[in-house]
């Protein structure tokens, strides 16, 4: 596989280290400071993976418009215009946006989207987020991909945190909280509590590597799709 990369971070050195480690190829790799450079690149790569921030989304959307090459992002942040905007490149190329391409993550998100429909009349339902102290969005993009699964309509009222006299807690409503520390990988907990019982489901990230072996996997998997947005449930699920 040859891959064009998109962001310097912590993920994206872990992305490169991972894919030469296995033979695959780098074409190219940039950062905020060179990559007005993606747009003298011709279609030299099977897929581009974006690990980057959200403001990098308008040169790698020139990109993928011009030359047709496969998208694969974990970028998290985006507005809701941003995300319509990468949505858009599916009319150009395979696009695959994840907030989290782990395959434990997969199965949580469709376990409660099972599941939430059942609890939630009767079950008041929390959700924490837990991730290292040099993460800049909160709550996180797995913790709204979550999110979506509870409540795919968005009829919930969403409470980010609570301070002073809140009041009795309403029906329907679902709190989001974000802790930020140390180098925690990322933990997610979605709590459901009822009359006289409680379940929990958590996932917990050990490291990142786990996200860059899903991230890999799934860059596979591309080339050769139909243009079009993917989702890991499609592809994992078959939906």
């Amino acid at each position: 596989m040859k891959y064009i990369l998109i962001g310097r971070g912590k993920m994206g050195r872990l992305i490169q280290e991972t894919a030469q480690a296995a033979g695959d190829e780098i074409e190219a790799a940039f950062g905020r400071e060179d990559l007005d450079r993606l747009g003298k690149l011709g279609p030299i790569a099977d897929v581009a993976i974006d690990f980057s921030r959200p403001e990098a989304l308008p040169e790698i959307a020139s990109y993928v418009r011009r030359t047709g090459t496969p998208l694969l992002s974990g970028t998290t942040g985006f507005t809701p215009d941003q995300l319509r905007q990468l949505e858009g490149l599916g009319n150009f190329a395979p696009v695959l946006w994840a907030a989290n391409f782990s395959l434990g993550m997969a199965v949580l998100y469709r376990a409660l989207r099972e599941v939430s429909g059942v609890l939630k009349p009767d079950f008041d339902v929390e959700l924490t987020e837990t991730h290292h102290s040099q993460k800049e969005d909160a709550p996180s993009g797995s913790a709204k991909l979550l999110l979506e699964a509870l409540d795919p309509r968005g009829e919930a009222r969403l409470v980010y945190g609570r301070e002073g006299n809140t009041g009795r807690r309403r029906k329907g409503e679902i709190g989001v909280h974000a802790l930020r520390g140390g180098t925690v990988a990322g933990t997610h907990t979605v709590h459901f509590f009822g009359p006289g019982e409680e379940l929990e489901f958590t996932h917990r990230a050990a490291s990142r590597q786990i996200f860059v072996n899903g991230a890999l996997h799934m860059a596979r998997l591309l080339p050769g799709k139909p243009k079009g947005v993917y989702d890991l449930q499609k592809i994992l699920f078959g939906e």
